[in-house]
């Protein structure tokens, strides 16, 4: 079993960076897809990012492309995203999450789940 930690979050004004960092435990990191969600007050979750298991292969939804970049270090059983020109509409909770299914958006398809980290960009 995996289990994930979240760090990185904070308070940034608009236009802002911070990156995100996911440490992950177990033996199945390095097989693993692994994403990127996020969660805002009275929003459902919502797809950010996503990398294959060997950091080939990266997916973005729209309001993050060209602004965050997904990537992970499998010799340090770490996932990162970094994300630039922050505004305040990506405020929320951000949570990295993995599976071993292939590249997805789908919550449904992530087997293990971090606890989350808070990212609030002031206008």
């Amino acid at each position: 079993q995996v289990q994930l930690v979240e760090s990185g979050g904070g308070l940034v004004q608009a236009g802002g960076s911070l990156r995100l960092s996911c440490a992950a435990s177990g033996r199945t990191f390095s097989s693993s897809t692994m994403g990127w969600f996020r969660q805002a007050p009275g929003k459902e979750r919502e797809f950010v990012a996503a990398i294959n298991w060997s950091g080939s292969t990266t997916y973005y939804t729209d309001s993050v492309k060209g602004r965050f970049t997904i990537s992970r270090d499998n010799a340090k059983n770490t996932l990162f995203l970094q994300m630039n020109s922050l505004k305040p509409e990506d405020t929320a909770v951000y949570y990295c999450a993995g599976g071993l299914g292939g590249l997805t958006g789908n919550p449904r398809r992530y087997d293990y789940w971090g606890q989350g980290t808070q990212v609030t960009v002031s206008s």
